[in-house]
């Protein structure tokens, strides 16, 4: 099944800059909105907007998609909050149904994600007062109780804060009973506020910050010794290492430690097991680069080997395909994924893309805004070339022409396999000569009839610029490097919404 069963729901509208558009089917709008969604304020849409758009889709579309959608997107597409978000949401239209409970088992995979989701719950219900999550509903309370029944008491520890709703509450609103004896002695650790503290880099630093020093430099070799300490424990997690290498380099641990902590982050079991988003290695990246010590070169290497294991499961395609690979760093692309962090949309555009382009023979690259740039790249040092379309983004301007992507394809008379577009496609014409991608894709179909285009929309506003009826446009949705399995999925005739759906709850 090709991805024309948007076909009859793609009435046109308005993007968000006033360009003609094509509205998507409830179903891929839900998909799009929450695989690019961190509920943080975009550059178009405000986090309260789109919030209420996710509530007014899952009521729009089947009960059955939207619990499978929630399950994919926290296991696939490594996002935490929505998932709880939609599970909640599916549990206010359908409150007695096991499916809600299978879906609140299937997104809970940590266990301060038990108090999360009760807070979203008493937020989505408008609750007040004392008893703001009385009469919680059967089947969250189901799923619940298995997810209780799931942690240890380390990692039970782990996430116990102090928090609008507690760990404690939680347990005697759920009221979970206990697979075993085991489990029996946790619940009443946390009943009583007896868990052991865990052994944390956060709560180790926290004991060594309270503690008094003779002198700046006793300090510093005491904070030393505890990150290599915690480095040689073994129990220092994956992101915990990518989060703090800039404090491991400042505290100046030793050239062992550091030798450790770099074939940590690159060895390919760690990598996959730490499902981390492509633009945290970049984070990382930018964190140390400039940093004054010996050892960030080992670092920044170990970070593309990182990268290199994230991409190893990659489909990529067959030696003669050839690709065009266009980034989107216009003005509406250069918002902040978060309100704390550093990395905006644009850089998730251009990982995405030096991800895709690492796993290509036959590849051009560029990025596009007001005008349209070619860039190539060597396949390697992903990052690096992250790096390198970052400094030079001001050189095409900042308005959204991505129809000049396609119009020096045909100009030059290139004949592209694949087009692939990295954007949030709020695509429109700043010289007002009535260009659109729509228009230039027809025109360089009659040149290359057998060429593909790829929109990897990064934002999920629910438009789309290009009529998706077809067998030669496709849209793709998400953050993940697991977006590139819905890229072989399409390959091989499944659509996203279709990939969803093949979910066992």
């Amino acid at each position: 099944m090709k991805f024309n069963i948007l076909k009859k729901a793609m009435g046109t509208v308005q993007n968000h800059e006033g360009a003609k558009a094509y509205s998507m089917t409830p179903e891929m709008e839900l998909y799009s909105a929450v695989v690019t969604s961190g509920l943080n304020d975009s550059f178009y849409e405000k986090a309260d907007t789109r919030l209420a758009r996710i509530q007014e889709l899952v009521a729009k579309n089947d009960a059955e998609f939207v619990g499978k959608l929630a399950v994919y997107t926290r296991n696939e597409m490594y996002l935490r909050s929505v998932p709880l978000v939609l599970a909640v949401e599916l549990a206010k239209q359908n409150s007695g149904n096991n499916l809600v409970s299978k879906t609140v088992t299937g997104v809970v995979k940590r266990a301060d994600e038990i108090t999360e989701l009760l807070a979203y719950y008493q937020l989505a219900n408008k609750r007040t007062g004392a008893k703001k999550l009385n009469k919680l509903s059967k089947q969250v309370q189901k799923g619940l109780c298995a997810a209780f029944n799931s942690f240890d008491e380390y990692q039970f520890a782990k996430y116990n804060r102090e928090t609008e709703v507690k760990l404690r509450d939680a347990l005697f609103l759920v009221h979970p009973k206990a697979k075993d004896e085991k489990s029996r002695e946790i619940f009443n650790k946390i009943a009583k506020k007896k868990l052991n503290v865990p052994y944390t880099w956060e709560t180790e630093l926290s004991a060594l910050g309270q503690q008094k020093f003779d002198s700046p430099e006793g300090k510093k070799a005491a904070f030393r010794a505890k990150w290599e300490e915690l480095i040689g424990s073994g129990k220092l997690g994956y992101m915990a290492m990518l989060r703090n290498l800039r404090n491991m380099v400042e505290a100046d641990v030793s050239f062992e430690s550091m030798k450790k902590v770099c074939a940590f982050l690159s060895n390919d079991e760690a990598v996959a097991k730490s499902k981390q988003l492509p633009f945290r290695f970049l984070a990382a990246y930018r964190e140390v680069k400039e940093l004054k010590s010996d050892m960030v070169t080992m670092i920044l290497n170990a970070l593309e080997g990182a990268v290199v294991a994230s991409a190893k499961n990659i489909k990529g395609f067959e030696e003669n395909t050839r690709i065009m690979i266009a980034c989107d760093v216009s003005g509406s692309m250069q918002k902040a994924v978060s309100a704390k962090s550093k990395v905006m949309l644009f850089d998730i555009g251009l990982m995405l893309g030096m991800l895709m382009q690492s796993k290509c023979s036959r590849v051009m690259t560029g990025m596009f805004g007001q005008t349209w740039k070619v860039i190539n790249m060597p396949s390697k040092n992903v990052l690096a070339n992250v790096n390198e379309f970052y400094k030079r983004e001001g050189e095409v301007g900042y308005a959204t022409n991505g129809y000049l992507v396609i119009d020096d394809l045909r100009n030059c008379r290139l004949r592209m396999d694949k087009v692939m577009l990295f954007t949030d496609c709020q695509l429109w014409d700043s010289a007002n000569t009535g260009a659109t991608l729509e228009r230039s894709w027809k025109a360089y179909k009659q040149f290359c009839p057998d060429a593909k285009l790829y929109l990897f929309d990064l934002a999920g506003y629910g438009n789309t610029p290009v009529r998706t009826t077809g067998n030669d446009v496709y849209i793709l949705s998400g953050w993940s490097d697991k977006v590139f399995d819905v890229l072989n999925a399409l390959e091989n005739g499944v659509s996203a919404v279709e990939k969803v759906k093949q979910v066992v709850l």
